[in-house]
């Protein structure tokens, strides 16, 4: 991929994200004016993802098995890297669900006895586990890499 192609693609991500948010900001706050902001949002983001998915498989093949060799493994690399990613962003993504469920009720419950405190802080701390788990998992991929 050409220099001139990463900063378009980087722009567009860029702008896909602040657009919509600057142009919800400057409006007035109404139910239909989420429902806009959102759609854009995730247009404008997966339209974005799109044209780097075709971007990503548009490359050209190889004659020389060196070439070859050296290709698969870069594409082994690239796909460790995904997988730590994702890894620690869908635990971290479960942890963020987690806590939110553990945390309000432990706010409602802390509310009416305050005695319960170290009980539900120790229920929003087993929630914040997962994240570390996903993080712990993904530097065990980064380190066969």
């Amino acid at each position: 991929m050409t220099l001139a192609v990463k900063i378009t693609l980087a722009l567009a991500l860029i702008l896909g994200i602040a657009v919509p948010f600057g142009a919800f900001a400057a409006g007035e706050k109404t139910r239909g004016r989420y429902k806009v902001a959102l759609g854009t949002n995730v247009f404008l983001f997966f339209g974005t993802m799109l044209v780097l998915v075709f971007l990503m498989f548009s490359g050209t093949a190889f004659a020389d098995t060196a070439e070859a060799a050296a290709s698969a493994a870069s594409s082994s690399t690239g796909w460790g890297y995904l997988a730590a990613a994702l890894s620690t962003g869908m635990s971290c993504i479960g942890g963020g669900i987690a806590v939110s469920a553990a945390a309000s009720a432990a706010l409602g419950a802390i509310s009416e006895d305050g005695s319960i405190l170290g009980k539900s802080l120790i229920f929003v701390g087993l929630a914040e586990g997962v994240c570390l788990y996903g993080l712990i998992i993904s530097f065990m991929i980064l380190g066969q890499l």
